[in-house]
């Protein structure tokens, strides 16, 4: 089974809204994984957080 078989076709990813949030979306997407809605943000009295579900289509 190749390893992108095994990634969930779910996921949603949290974190500090930075380069380091996406990059990890950008990585998302290059895995097949496509946007799903728009991205939720927070402000947690700190900063921005964001949250961004994305799904993969198998086949």
């Amino acid at each position: 089974m190749a390893e992108d078989q095994r990634l969930p076709r779910y996921r949603v990813l949290t974190g500090p809204d930075d380069d380091t949030f996406c990059w990890r979306v950008s990585e998302a997407l290059d895995l097949g994984y496509a946007l799903h809605g728009a991205p939720s943000l927070t402000f947690n009295g700190d900063r921005v957080i964001v949250a961004q579900a994305l799904i993969r289509n198998e086949g």
